[in-house]
């Protein structure tokens, strides 16, 4: 079977006097059939270049699936009389959401276990499912959760009474499925917010328990295009914080979680390029800004004057302070310095850093802890070592473990390596990468490797460990994982020198750990592969523009290639909360820049290397047809005899499939076909 072929309609846009031809515009009409009928010739050419590969894409999954532990759960959290947790088996595509009834956590091994939503229940064999945000009532009588089932960010929220087991009658649409949901301490209302035509949450309304939701009153709505809205209760569940967020500023009101039908209080009037976030501690709230502290700092604000303002601690530009956790007991503090996650503990006007025994790792705070918690849940885990939970005493810093996440079969870290090495960007910036693989590997020769990335939204990339990466360790294979900048993995600056104007960064810092793992003698061109997903995507695509010679095979997974095309279109979800982070186009100094680096404006007639591209046809957040114009160019472009394959699931959205075991097989393939290319063979 020969590659398809998507037919040429010329299409011009002209802007700021350029005239661009797309020719594969059509490709976004998703209710021509043509545009169905192309992405599914896709697929079948997709099964077609796989079909060989069947039998290393069988083998692989195996030996990933034989990495599931036969049970797992987390450690579980106390919130008043119960231990809230979940659980996965081994055969089950989907967790299980359980609760102890225990006063402390000795007692909980005697404690009976109550299922409170079994998701592989809910799931329809073969069909998408996503389960996200769950509260439970003050009373702990009624579960919340968001339901759906297309891959798209409108969810469905139902309630379950606990102590029956039933539905409640009621179910509300156009939830989002992140930070939306929230009780109030009476039990009697629930808020929630909906999202608009483009899938923007923008309202948030309050329900009352037992009434039509036509009834259900609008308490704020956010109406500048630019901004989402979420909510969460403060970690004492005094207040309800309710969010207007861009990616440059932030505004803040708050609703008392005990007397629900309350007015919103305002923190403090947006201010453009000031970012933060809002706290409850005792008769204070915390402000974590960035208002005069370009990595943020910590200003104390009492309830009853919300005009003043006072530092708890003074400011260091070293730290990178991210988030806030307070307890009776004393202030943890989550945050980055030396290009790695930190947590601090401030008591007694004291701030004390913890430590740990690897020079490489990540650390993190559990959210949704009791405001009264004895201990402190805290978790680390490092490229070599497993999740690994402690309790932390506040009062005396020390940790005791709780739970090591299982391995299942053979695994002794001592076998393996970490290491974090730095690259020369262009314009003379060390960038940061980790490498991990198994000892014996790098040394003898160029190893296969797969080189990760992502450098946007200031999203950063951290060690972490994966069981289903030990196989491939165990072929020889290497994973690096480069920070460029776009992340904050160096501070707020290191996401700020990789956005807008200074995009190309990001591309540029991939490309020159790329060559510093060259240069190193670690990995070749013809033994490398790269790797990106969404807006990991646009870099790994920029990238094949400007340096695919440099990798063997690139994957791209759900990958913003067509920036022009998405960024002028404002009725596209998500377009207008991203004017900040990329530039708008209908200023010509954005649009020409953003057109320098664009995958899609920049497809060349030249050599590519293989390359592997997804979608979802329900993705809201990148549409699919930004993958199926930009396989059509390169298809209609490239020189080479090598091979492009565009995989469109036709069923869900961003995420790729639901379910532990189907996301696995779609990696199974992945990974058969870049070791294929990079020549490394499961016997």
């Amino acid at each position: 079977m020969k590659p398809p072929i998507a037919k040429r309609i010329p299409h011009v846009h002209e802007i700021h006097g350029d005239k661009r031809q797309d020719d594969y515009y059509w490709l976004r009409n998703r209710d021509n059939p043509e545009v169905i009928q192309y992405l599914e010739e896709e697929n079948r050419y997709y099964e077609e270049i796989l079909h060989p590969l069947k039998e290393q894409t069988e083998k692989i999954f195996h030996r990933i699936v034989e990495r599931i532990p036969e049970s797992e759960e987390d450690v579980p959290i106390q919130k008043g009389p119960y231990f809230y947790y979940f659980r996965s088996e081994k055969d089950k595509q989907y967790p299980i959401y359980v609760r102890k009834k225990a006063t402390k956590r000795k007692q909980l091994t005697q404690a009976p276990e109550e299922i409170i939503l079994d998701v592989n229940e809910l799931a329809k064999e073969g069909e998408y499912l996503s389960i996200t945000v769950q509260r439970v009532s003050h009373d702990h009588q009624l579960l919340a959760y968001l339901k759906n089932r297309d891959g798209t960010d409108r969810y469905t929220l139902q309630i379950k009474n606990l102590e029956t087991g039933e539905l409640l009658p009621v179910t509300i649409s156009n939830v989002y499925l992140y930070s939306s949901l929230e009780w109030a301490n009476t039990g009697e209302y629930i808020f929630y917010v909906t999202v608009d035509e483009t899938q923007r949450p923008y309202r948030l309304w309050r329900h009352k328990i037992g009434t039509n939701p036509d009834q259900d009153e609008l308490i704020y709505e956010e109406t500048d295009p630019t901004y989402t809205l979420n909510i969460a209760k403060s970690q004492s569940g005094k207040f309800i914080f309710v969010h207007s967020r861009s990616t440059t500023t932030t505004e803040v009101h708050f609703i008392d979680a005990d007397a629900p039908l309350s007015p919103l209080r305002l923190v403090e009037k947006r201010r453009t390029g000031i970012k933060y976030d809002v706290e409850h501690w005792g008769e204070e709230l915390l402000i974590l800004t960035n208002d005069g502290a370009k990595n943020f700092q910590i200003l104390r604000c009492p309830l009853s004057n919300l005009e003043e303002r006072e530092n708890l601690f003074e400011y260091n530009e070293s730290r990178y302070l991210q988030k806030i956790y307070p307890f009776q007991q004393g202030l943890v503090i989550f945050g980055r310095e030396n290009g790695l996650t930190q947590i601090w503990v401030y008591k007694h006007n004291k701030l004390e850093q913890l430590q740990w025994k690897e020079s490489i790792y990540s650390v993190s705070v559990i959210s949704g802890q009791s405001y009264d918690a004895d201990e402190v849940l805290i978790q680390y885990e490092s490229l070599l070592t497993p999740k690994t939970t402690y309790g932390l005493d506040l009062e005396t810093l020390e940790k005791t473990c709780l739970q090591v996440a299982p391995v299942s079969g053979d695994y002794d870290s001592s076998l393996y390596k970490q290491e974090q090495l730095w690259a020369e960007a262009e314009d003379g910036v060390k960038v940061p990468y980790f490498l991990v693989y198994r000892k014996g590997a790098i040394g003898t020769g160029p190893a296969p490797l797969i080189l990760y990335g992502y450098g946007s939204y200031g999203a950063n990339l951290d060690p972490q460990f994966s069981p289903y990466r030990i196989p491939f360790l165990d072929k020889g294979v290497v994973f690096a994982f480069a920070q460029v900048r776009g992340g904050s993995e160096k501070g707020r600056q290191w996401y700020e020198d990789g956005k807008m104007q200074k995009k190309r960064n990001t591309f540029t810092d991939f490309i020159a750990v790329a060559n510093d793992l060259i240069n190193k003698g670690y990995t070749s061109s013809e033994r490398m592969a790269a790797r990106g997903r969404s807006a990991g995507g646009l870099l790994v695509g920029a990238v094949a523009n400007m340096a695919g010679d440099l990798f063997r095979v690139i994957v791209a997974d759900v990958p913003f290639v067509d920036v022009i095309t998405t960024m002028l279109d404002d009725t596209i979800p998500l377009t207008t909360l991203e004017w900040n982070e990329w530039g708008d186009p209908r200023k010509p100094e954005d649009y020409f820049y953003m057109k320098s680096y664009s995958p899609y404006d920049n497809v060349e007639a030249k050599p590519y290397p293989h390359m592997y591209v997804t979608t979802g046809l329900n993705d809201p957040r990148v549409g699919y047809w930004e993958p199926a114009k930009w396989v059509a160019r390169l298809r209609s472009l490239k020189t080479d005899d090598n091979i492009l394959v565009l995989k469109t699931n036709m069923g869900a959205g961003h995420f790729g499939s639901s379910g532990r075991f189907n996301l696995l097989k779609e990696e199974a393939e992945c990974f058969a076909f870049i070791l294929d290319k990079l020549g490394v063979v499961f016997d």
